[in-house]
């Protein structure tokens, strides 16, 4: 089920709603459905955090999400608008190699990882993305990425 980032202010954070897709779990009695959100937390400053959650709910899916992404929070390092140095992170099957670039260069990097950069608040970046097209798997690899820059 594809969905449109959405973004929005909390506390100073704002989050955007990577994926919501409807899983199910099959029981003696039919089939019972639940919505997973994925959301990402960032305050464009800096500092990021990453949730997923289920409910029967969409809209309390993704407020269990943010809950959890705000526990979640890791910092990034940033200088002058991008990051440090060239870094690389993996997870799962997804490969992500992310680049510091000039400033006026712009976020050079597909949708995850525009996103991410974005709540992030990295204005210069370029990026490439290996193996898996996953979102949850690109959001997690570029997080660790961001996150293992010290």
């Amino acid at each position: 089920m594809a969905y449109s980032p959405q973004s929005q202010e909390i506390g100073g954070f704002a989050h955007e709603v990577l994926e919501i897709s409807r899983v199910v779990r099959v029981v003696k009695g039919g089939r019972r459905f639940r919505f997973r959100a994925t959301v990402v937390v960032g305050d464009r400053a800096g500092k990021l955090g990453f949730g997923i959650s289920k409910s029967k709910d969409v809209q309390q899916a993704i407020q269990k999400a943010q809950a959890q992404a705000m526990k979640n929070i890791v910092t990034v390092s940033l200088v002058d608008g991008t990051i440090s140095r060239e870094v690389k992170a993996k997870s799962k099957g997804a490969q992500v190699l992310l680049k510091p670039a000039r400033p006026g260069t712009g976020v050079i990097a597909g949708g995850i990882i525009r996103t991410v950069a974005d709540l992030a608040g990295i204005r210069d970046l370029v990026s490439k993305r290996y193996g898996s097209t996953n979102r949850i798997s690109n959001a997690r690899a570029t997080i660790k990425a961001l996150a293992s820059i010290v």
